[in-house]
């Protein structure tokens, strides 16, 4: 099976996908497509797998710990009020989280829905750009790295 996810991680593997923020026990954290939401992120899961159910036991807190992670360094870095988290079972079967921040400066009508509610144009005028968005990889790669160990010394 080759979908868009499974062709994200073997370029993450490979040190190819400029998008990705950090490695995670879980998978990859990597920046969206789109930034119209400055640090829309998803988690890719590696190895792949159709959805969250095929993952047991330990695998599937971690995916799902690494997600909420993501979510306090996106809050720490960006300054959003609040985080929205989507695992959708859409027609790829092919497991990833959207992380997305929400902004109190964004329009009312749209702050209040999905982030997908916001028309196509708006969403795809800020394409994910690396000299851009870099700065603020490196910054929720740290964020995350913090937590991470703060959850190992805990562990000790």
């Amino acid at each position: 099976m080759s979908t868009l996810v499974h062709r994200r991680v073997e370029m993450a593997r490979a040190g190819t996908n400029p998008m990705v923020i950090c490695r995670v026990p879980s998978g990859w954290m990597v920046l969206g497509d789109t930034q119209f939401l400055q640090g829309y992120s998803l988690l890719l899961p590696d190895p792949v797998v159709p959805d969250l159910n095929a993952l047991e036991g330990q695998r599937r807190i971690e995916f799902l710990r690494d997600m909420s992670i993501l979510g306090d360094a996106l809050l720490e870095v960006t300054g959003a009020f609040r985080i929205n988290y989507s695992i959708l079972g859409n027609l790829d079967p092919a497991l990833h989280a959207h992380v997305t921040p929400r902004y109190m400066t964004e329009p009312d009508e749209f702050r209040a829905g999905p982030a997908w509610n916001y028309p196509k144009n708006q969403t795809d005028a800020v394409p994910f750009d690396y000299e851009r968005d870099k700065q603020l990889m490196k910054q929720i790669a740290a964020a995350m790295r913090r937590r991470l160990m703060q959850i190992k010394r805990r562990r000790s």
